[in-house]
């Protein structure tokens, strides 16, 4: 089996320190997969790229495993030291072209602090929301206003994007992208490891939907990202088939086969999901919430949210609450 390949991108004025501590992250992780899995080849392969001229995509500097065949899962955007200086285009288009194309094929992208900046430029993030530190949050939705700043919350994981806030929370996404490619229990050992405290991060963490992205099927890849992006509101069969450019029984077949699931089970995943961030960390009431996510009935959204949680919403809200008095329903 190919191993599953994060990458770290060494753009202009990228934090070493970061960059090098996600490197380690990484390599802890393995060396905890390999001794539960108990096998010889890490699961993980962790490479950095870097443009080595303004006008030319970024290459591999780093690999830790050479030649080792590899899917490219993740690329991340470090950290910078430097304010973020608006960036000629012919210098940041290579990249950002690079970055879609690679986010075209199921790659999932990250930034943390002011690696939003270099993320934002690639056009991916219009009309959706992601976090920066607090200080750059005005100058991020300044520099690009079709962009939806939200600085209170750490990190957002939308699946394909995922963009964590402060200096340090290269910690946090990295140990979000364990969890998700190795799992919660190697996460769990990796942040004891690292002496990094994992009460607070767990409940985010096992709640997480995880989509199957790097299946190579570019039309259910497309209709993937419309319904993250408008956050499956339209779960319409016809709809989708039209995002995808198929047939509706074909759309069905093709998108079992690449994401393991339907397309209502996949739907009410990503509902499901955005549900437990408005229980978590707001105080509307339970029907606010599931009008909110798309469901008129307020029952349908305890049914679905029970079946996949385990605890129904308000269970949910009294446990995990951020401000532990959320609003009942």
């Amino acid at each position: 089996m190919p191993m599953i390949e994060i990458g770290v991108v060494l753009y202009p004025g990228a934090q070493q320190a970061a960059v090098l501590g996600l490197t380690d992250l990484f390599r802890v992780a393995n060396r905890m997969a390999s001794s539960r899995l108990r096998q010889s080849e890490p699961p993980l392969r962790v490479t950095h790229w870097q443009q080595h001229a303004a006008d030319a995509s970024p290459e591999r500097v780093f690999d830790s495993a050479p030649g080792a065949p590899s899917v490219l899962s993740a690329l991340i955007l470090p950290p910078t030291l430097n304010e973020p200086e608006p960036i000629a285009a012919d210098e940041i288009l290579p990249l950002t072209v690079w970055l879609r194309e690679r986010h075209a094929e199921g790659v999932a992208l990250g930034s943390v602090c002011a690696g939003a900046f270099p993320l934002a430029a690639t056009g991916l993030m219009a009309g959706r929301t992601m976090t920066t530190h607090w200080t750059y949050a005005e100058l991020l939705q300044r520099r690009y206003p079709d962009v939806h700043v939200d600085a209170d919350q750490l990190i957002i994981d939308d699946g394909d994007v995922m963009t964590a806030g402060g200096l340090m929370a290269w910690t946090d996404l990295g140990l979000r992208l364990v969890d998700r490619l190795l799992g919660p229990t190697i996460m769990i050992e990796t942040a004891r490891m690292l002496l990094v405290d994992p009460p607070g991060r767990e409940q985010r963490y096992y709640s997480v939907f995880s989509p199957r992205l790097t299946h190579g099927d570019a039309a259910v890849l497309k209709v993937q990202h419309w319904l993250q992006a408008t956050q499956a509101k339209d779960v319409a069969l016809r709809t989708l088939a039209a995002q995808a450019g198929l047939e509706e029984r074909t759309l069905l077949r093709r998108f079992h086969k690449a994401t393991g699931m339907t397309t209502t089970e996949y739907c009410q995943r990503l509902r499901v999901g955005r549900a437990r961030e408005l229980l978590q960390f707001g105080n509307a009431s339970i029907d606010r919430v599931a009008w909110e996510v798309g469901y008129s009935d307020p029952g349908a959204l305890r049914k679905v949210f029970t079946r996949i949680v385990g605890l129904s919403p308000s269970a949910y809200r009294r446990r995990f609450s951020a401000s532990g008095q959320g609003a009942h329903g």
